[in-house]
């Protein structure tokens, strides 16, 4: 928190995680050894070393070429997305303005910036939400008054218990707004 003009901001990773580097190389490496099994399939020979003494072309290499060409193309939508950052921004908080703004990046064309900006005054509360179970659930919600609430974590990594009860807590505080916690 910056002490002269009482700032806060949050930082929001978005795509550019670790696990979207790794399934993105992941899915397109795997797809790329199908599709060279099923082209040499296709042309009874060794690819790399990608052999097809066992392959027939119709219906197994015809299948592979087919997976091989779906990976390719969800791996390339995978890497334009991490190149493209969607949904990484930040959350700013400032005290001596009275506003909040949230920011993120989503996908190129004419609403590429998601730039949403509310008074104190608008702010009903910071909600938390923590379900536990195989895919567990921790966010904080911003709630705004007559208006949608808007997640202000980061989405994929949830943070501990403490981390976010901690965090609402003080966001709350600096707000001056009630916090409502569904445990």
């Amino acid at each position: 928190m910056n002490q002269k003009t009482k700032i806060r901001r949050y930082k929001i990773i978005g795509a550019r995680r670790l696990s979207n580097y790794w399934w993105a190389s992941i899915i397109c490496f795997g797809s790329i050894c199908f599709l060279l099994t099923g082209a040499a399939s296709y042309w009874s020979s060794k690819i790399l070393i990608f052999g097809s003494e066992n392959i027939q072309f119709f219906p197994q290499g015809l299948v592979m070429c087919f997976y091989g060409l779906l990976g390719v193309i969800f791996s390339i939508y995978l890497w334009l997305t991490i190149f493209w950052s969607v949904g990484s921004g930040f959350n700013e908080f400032d005290d001596s303005l009275q506003k909040v703004r949230i920011f993120r990046w989503g996908f190129p064309g004419k609403n590429r910036r998601i730039n949403l900006y509310y008074n104190f005054n608008e702010i009903e509360g910071i909600r938390v939400e923590v379900k536990q179970g195989l895919n567990p659930k921790r966010n904080i919600y911003l709630q705004i008054r007559g208006k949608r609430e808007i997640p202000l974590t980061r989405i994929g990594q949830p943070l501990t218990y403490e981390q976010i009860e901690k965090k609402a807590a003080d966001l709350a505080k600096f707000l001056k707004v009630s916090l409502i916690s569904e445990i």
